[in-house]
């Protein structure tokens, strides 16, 4: 029998082809015997990081699903290894692969913090809101070492530049002395992932992120420092998390969060077969169940990207979750609040650290 290594602790241990590639690699155990086999069942993949030297910052999204047009991500690639992460055919744009890859080799942009400075020195910037991050998470383990997402909040501050923070991690907590004097201006606020209350589901479909408990725990924690937080059930997956959307709401409303919004799962390029070897792996049993269900929300498929509907989906199942989050939504008063940022404040950067503002 050929053997099948796995990757220890990570959310995939395939790496599907690179759609941009015309060569594919096979992994080939023929030559072992059982005694190799065995030994080869497991390997530990050690998560390496490299420079990204590139010289641009802020990307613009015109996407009509997405309420921020704006974004900074300090990473490329994710050590969290999300089995359902959308963003890991951004990969694949780097010559890598949507899988493995995606989570143990990342790329660092150590240069973010001048780099946004720069940005926010153009006459042509209007302040608005940015979101930090909206593709990779701004404060996955990179973040502990190297401190980008934390120099990139300095300068949000020195320049009263409003932020949205992104995050599934509760190394945000050691960026409090910041996070808190960017609310007390009405600078920032919280986004909170919390996509399942089972610590076990979440070990092995969100391997190296924060545990449920730890994120409430975030959350309750942001709220006391004043730092108003909203939460995000990201992803919904039809058939495994949907029921829990009423205890997730009930149990951030009680720890402070005042706002709450969701997105249906989506499975773009190779993450559609990561997720579904995931789900074969990890839990077979609700394998066929799932697999259906994220069809029926897709018209049949395991994705459709047509704007307007990739985040909710359609039909049956996708308006009933939709008509249940809105319930449960009201009902732990996660709507009646609604964060504003303020964005008139805003002074220009200069290279010593210091700010004005800007004169019109």
């Amino acid at each position: 029998m050929e053997p099948t290594r796995k990757a220890i602790g990570r959310g995939t241990s395939d790496n599907p082809t690179n759609r941009f590639e015309l060569l594919s690699v096979a992994q080939d155990w023929e030559h072992l015997d059982q005694t190799d086999a065995e030994e080869f069942a497991s390997l530990k993949v050690p998560t390496e990081y490299f420079a990204d030297v590139t010289q641009s910052l802020i990307t613009k999204n015109d996407s009509p699903d997405i309420s921020f047009t704006y974004s900074l991500n300090p990473y490329r690639g994710c050590a969290h290894g999300c089995s359902y992460c959308y963003a890991r055919p951004y990969h694949e744009f780097l010559g890598l692969s949507s899988g493995l890859d995606f989570e143990t080799k990342i790329m660092v942009k150590r240069e973010a913090p001048r780099l946004f400075r720069e940005f926010l020195k153009k006459r042509t910037w209007q302040c608005e809101v940015i979101a930090m991050s909206g593709v990779t998470d701004c404060y996955q383990p990179a973040e502990r070492q190297f401190e980008v997402t934390r120099g990139c909040l300095e300068v949000a501050l020195e320049a009263r530049q409003p932020l949205g923070v992104i995050t599934k991690n509760a190394l945000i907590l050691r960026d409090l002395d910041l996070l808190g004097e960017m609310a007390r201006r009405k600078l920032v606020c919280a986004n909170i992932s919390v996509t399942s209350l089972d610590q076990k589901l979440a070990r092995t479909m969100e391997p190296r992120t924060s545990s449920p408990a730890a994120r409430l725990n975030v959350i309750e924690k942001l709220t006391a420092a004043g730092i108003p937080v909203n939460v995000m059930v990201a992803p919904v997956i039809p058939g495994l998390n949907d029921a829990e959307v009423p205890a997730i709401l009930k149990a951030v409303a009680e720890r402070g969060a005042i706002g709450a919004a969701y997105t249906l799962l989506r499975l773009p390029h190779a993450v559609k077969d990561i997720f579904i070897s995931w789900l074969n792996e990890h839990l077979p049993e609700h394998a066929d169940r799932v697999r259906s269900r994220v069809e029926a929300c897709r018209g049949g498929q395991l994705y459709d990207s047509t704007w307007g509907s990739r985040m909710r989906g359609q039909g049956i199942i996708a308006e009933a979750i939709a008509k249940s989050f809105a319930v449960f939504r009201e009902k732990h008063g996660l709507s009646r609040h609604k964060i504003t940022l303020d964005t008139t404040s805003f002074r220009v950067p200069d290279q010593n650290g210091r700010a004005q503002l800007r004169m019109f």
